[in-house]
């Protein structure tokens, strides 16, 4: 994404957008809330080519690559290609996010017990898939450990060492900077809510994808929940009867950041971009910017 000069109105995590059609400008002041504002998708995405691709970069590279990866790396595409869906609303107005972050959890370990961690990585629009798994994978190195913190969970223990009636002023003080967009930028920095899209493997645990709700706090403005590989029996052009591997993807979405025409040809998209990801070892040929 390129740098651009900050003017009077935006913020240090995003730029305010100017040329916005006055009803869309409007939305925010009726919806206040990302709750009052969700909207709920879901699609089943065929995945035989996506799982040759996966065999195929495991045995070319040695990484360590999973389903996961790619619903990663397609995000990362699609907001390259349709950045509209980087943005977010602070403070009743809408701007483009100056970074693509994808934020998801990770267990320590599989077990009910086991310590949870959020982790928040940047990306850049030009990235291949192969950027994308070693970024991936080197966040999840460094804090598969169960001794391990990061910074995210340093300070959601500091926070929580004081009382509770503390707790409640810091957050509401946390809220109304962030409304105006002078949150500290470190609590930006180590915050999961203030990311581009929040993404959770819920097929890793074994279940289905549920509809996540998006969070108040911070300025995520998209959550997908993806679950386990099913079967289908399906009927071909020739009229035989043939088994399909599929993943079911629930979207939760912020309408409040762009119409449902660009919702849906973005989602699109990103469906063809998680059942043919082979384009996504090449950069893309173009990145996209969004309005002024």
């Amino acid at each position: 994404m390129s740098k651009r000069k900050r003017r009077l109105g935006d913020r240090y995590d995003g730029r305010l957008l100017r040329t916005l059609d006055p009803f869309y400008k409007i939305i925010p002041y009726i919806m206040k809330t990302r709750v009052d504002a969700q909207n709920f998708f879901e699609d089943k995405i065929e995945i035989s080519n996506t799982e040759k691709f996966i065999i195929k970069k495991r045995k070319e590279t040695g990484e360590r690559v999973s389903f996961f990866h790619v619903v990663i790396a397609a995000m990362v595409r699609t907001i390259a290609q349709k950045p509209a869906l980087n943005r977010f609303v602070a403070g009743q107005r809408i701007y483009a996010r100056n970074e693509i972050l994808i934020s998801f959890a990770m267990k320590k370990e599989f077990r009910e017990d086991s310590a949870e961690t959020t982790l928040k990585v940047k990306f850049s629009p030009s990235d291949t898939f192969m950027d994308v798994v070693r970024k991936v994978n080197e966040a999840i190195e460094e804090n598969k450990s169960p001794e391990t913190k990061n910074d995210t969970d340093k300070l959601a223990k500091l926070i929580m060492a004081i009382p509770g009636q503390l707790v409640r002023f810091l957050v509401w003080l946390l809220r109304s900077l962030d409304y105006i967009g002078l949150m500290p930028k470190i609590i930006n920095k180590l915050s999961p809510f203030h990311t581009s899209v929040f993404i959770t493997d819920l097929g890793s645990i074994g279940i289905q994808p549920v509809y996540h709700h998006l969070y108040d706090f911070g300025t995520t403005s998209a959550f997908i929940a993806f679950g386990i590989k099913m079967k289908e029996k399906v009927i071909n052009s020739n009229n035989e009867i043939e088994n399909k591997k599929y993943v079911r993807i629930c979207v939760v979405t912020d309408e409040r950041i762009a119409d449902g025409h660009f919702f849906a040809n973005t989602f699109k998209l990103y469906r063809r971009l998680i059942k043919n990801p082979d384009v996504l070892d090449l950069p893309p040929e173009e990145v996209a910017e969004d309005i002024e």
